[in-house]
C-alpha cells in the first residue's frame, strides 16, 4: 500500500459516518503519525510504499473510527493552545472553547507583570491543558492543579513534563469541602468543570458518549450547578482579596452560574460568549470579606 492507496481507502472506509472535511483532517493526522512524517511531506510522497507494519496500523485505525472512537485517543495525542498534550479515555479531549477561556485570562495585561507574585489554581485539570498552556504562557506564575482522578492526574503531570513547565499536583474532590490547602491563596481560580446534564446527552455524539470519561461530563439532572457552587464556595476563601475566578460554562446555564455568584456577593461578574456566540465562559471577582 502507498501514501496514496491508503488517503483512497480511508476515504472510503470512513464515507458517509463523518463529514468530508473531518475524514480529510483524520486522514492526514493518521499518515503523518504512522509514517512520521509532516503534512507536507505527505502530500509530496504519495508514492511512497507504506512497511506491512504501516499498513496494519492504518488498518486498526480505520476500525476505531468506524467504531466512533476518537482520534485523539486513538492517536494518544492532540493540541491545545499551540501546544502538544497526550490524551487517553481517563481525560477529556481539550476542545477550542477551553482555549478560548485561556485567551480570556491572557487578554488581561496585569498578569504578565512579573514584579506580582501570581498564584493560579485549576479545579478539575484533566489533562492539565489549562494549567500546562497557562504555566507556559505565564512562566513567573506558580500554577496548581487539582483533580480527584490519580489517573486523570498522571497524564496532566506527564503533560506538564512535555511541555517543560512545573505545575504542584493535588488529588481532591471539590465537592468535599472540608479539605484545606495550607498556606495557599491564589491570584487566579479557573475551572472546566461537568456541566452536562442526562437529559442533554440525545444531542451528544457517539464519540463523546461511548468514549469520554463520564464522571467529567455529566451533573445530577436536578443540580446542573452543583460544581459550580462548590467552585464558589472554595474560591470566597481561596482567592486574594482582588482575586478572580474563571470558569467554562454549559452554554444552557451560563446566566444561572453567572446569577449564583452575584448572590454569593462576587464583584464585577461578567457572561462572555464564545465565537459561536453561546453563553461559555463567566469571570468574577472574589466578594470583599
Amino acid at each position: 500500500m502507498t501514501i496514496q492507496t491508503a488517503i483512497y481507502f480511508m476515504q472510503k472506509q470512513l464515507g458517509g459516518l463523518y463529514p468530508d472535511s473531518e475524514i480529510r483532517t483524520m486522514t492526514y493526522r493518521t499518515l503523518e503519525s504512522v509514517c512520521n512524517l509532516n503534512q507536507t511531506a505527505v502530500l509530496r510522497d504519495k508514492d511512497k510504499q507504506l512497511s506491512a507494519n504501516q499498513t496494519k496500523r492504518i488498518e486498526d485505525i480505520i476500525e476505531d473510527l468506524r467504531n466512533f472512537r476518537p482520534i485523539q485517543y486513538i492517536l494518544g495525542e492532540t493540541e491545545f493552545f499551540g501546544l502538544p498534550f497526550k490524551v487517553n479515555e481517563q481525560v477529556l479531549i481539550p476542545r477550542p472553547e477551553t482555549e478560548e477561556l485561556v485567551e480570556l485570562i491572557m487578554e488581561n495585561g496585569e498578569w504578565r507583570m512579573e514584579n506580582e507574585e501570581l498564584t493560579i489554581l485549576d479545579i478539575g485539570t484533566g489533562s492539565g491543558c489549562i494549567a500546562v498552556a497557562l504555566a507556559k504562557k505565564l512562566p513567573h506564575a506558580k500554577v496548581y492543579a487539582m483533580d480527584i482522578s490519580e489517573k486523570a492526574l498522571a497524564v496532566a503531570e506527564e503533560n506538564a513534563k512535555l511541555n517543560q513547565v512545573h505545575i504542584q499536583f493535588i488529588q481532591q474532590d471539590i465537592l468535599q469541602l472540608g479539605f484545606s490547602i495550607p498556606n495557599s491563596q491564589f491570584s487566579i481560580i479557573i475551572s472546566n468543570p461537568p456541566y452536562i446534564t442526562p437529559s442533554e446527552k440525545t444531542n451528544m455524539a457517539p464519540n463523546v458518549l461511548n468514549y469520554e470519561p463520564q464522571e467529567a461530563l455529566f451533573v445530577p439532572e436536578d443540580r446542573p450547578l452543583l460544581f459550580y457552587e462548590a467552585i464558589a464556595e472554595f474560591s470566597i476563601h481561596y482567592l486574594k482579596s482582588d482575586g478572580r475566578l474563571f470558569l467554562e460554562t454549559n452554554s444552557l446555564f451560563g446566566k444561572s452560574v453567572a446569577e449564583m455568584l452575584r448572590r454569593r456577593g462576587f464583584r464585577n461578574v461578567e457572561l462572555k460568549q464564545d465565537l459561536a456566540q453561546n453563553d461559555r465562559m463567566v469571570s468574577a471577582q472574589r466578594p470583599e470579606l
